[in-house]
């Protein structure tokens, strides 16, 4: 890669950049620097890392959000955005931020979740929940700050009350879970996110304790064991830590993978779950004061 090269592609980011809501085409970049189609993606992919449509789908989808912020609707951020429709942009929407543009204006609006903070065998959590159940479970390790910042940020316009009072009974209830995936069912889960997250989310609260899975065979009892790379996006964006055991899936070489946790707590947890007898007790303790 020369001098010239990076001209050319520093030409074409100002060129996108300046003509996004243009929507234009590959033929119509590769143009303006006087190449090819062929020898401009590849060049284009070379330097940025992702191909011009990608790039230029991150410009659009950045200033539709932005339009959002604003408070204008839909259609109006998808017109502005230089989208036709509104399903363009909510196609944009499902695939880079795993949620509708509708879900994302929301931002939690309207909602009142309270929180407490509760010791376990894997360390200290952080628990949310609103009056349709738990909606949030995070370990914080060490940093309440951090995990309730992280937690929080899912629903940016909601109110938040801290809820110490009510801790001993979300641990209570916290505690009934033993050995079997089927006694969760005494818990609520207020679960928020897109269709397709929430099917994965569902299939791995059926799997038995201590399951390994890979991100295929989830795919397969979705039906669509073509759907790897997005069921693995739907378990990084598991909201509730072990009580979704998003813990249990593991690549396809039996390699344990990522964990947002942690590897070191995925392999305790898998640990526990594996040595667990039928009367043991809950990892969920009690909660701090």
């Amino acid at each position: 890669m020369s001098q010239s090269d990076y001209a050319r592609i520093e030409r074409a980011l100002y060129f996108l950049a300046e003509n996004y809501r243009d929507q234009p085409s590959l033929a119509q970049i590769a143009e303006h620097v006087h190449l090819s189609e062929f020898h401009f993606q590849r060049m284009f992919t070379q330097w940025v890392g992702i191909s011009p449509k990608r790039f230029l789908q991150f410009l659009t989808i950045d200033h539709a959000k932005e339009c959002l912020r604003d408070s204008e609707s839909v259609l109006s951020a998808s017109l502005s955005s230089g989208l036709s429709t509104s399903s363009r942009l909510h196609d944009l929407f499902i695939r880079y931020e795993c949620v509708s543009p509708g879900e994302y204006k929301l931002r939690g609006a309207g909602l009142t979740i309270g929180y407490t903070y509760l010791d376990s065998i894997f360390g200290e959590c952080l628990l949310m929940s609103n009056s349709r159940g738990v909606c949030g479970l995070a370990f914080t390790d060490g940093d309440r700050n951090h995990a309730f910042a992280e937690m929080s940020s899912r629903w940016p316009k909601a109110t938040f009350v801290q809820e110490e009072t009510n801790a001993r009974n979300y641990a209570k209830v916290l505690s009934q879970i033993g050995t079997s995936r089927s006694t969760q069912s005494e818990i609520k889960l207020a679960l928020y996110g897109t269709p397709f997250q929430l099917k994965v989310w569902e299939a791995l609260l059926q799997l038995p304790m201590a399951a390994r899975v890979n991100y295929s065979q989830v795919g397969e009892l979705l039906g669509n064991p073509g759907a790897a790379r997005a069921v693995g996006s739907a378990v990084g964006k598991n909201p509730l830590a072990w009580l979704i055991p998003c813990h249990s899936v593991i690549r396809s070489d039996g390699v344990l993978g990522g964990y947002h946790w942690g590897q070191g707590r995925k392999l305790a947890l898998l640990g526990w779950e594996s040595s667990v007898a039928d009367n043991a007790l809950s990892p969920i303790a009690a909660a701090t004061n």
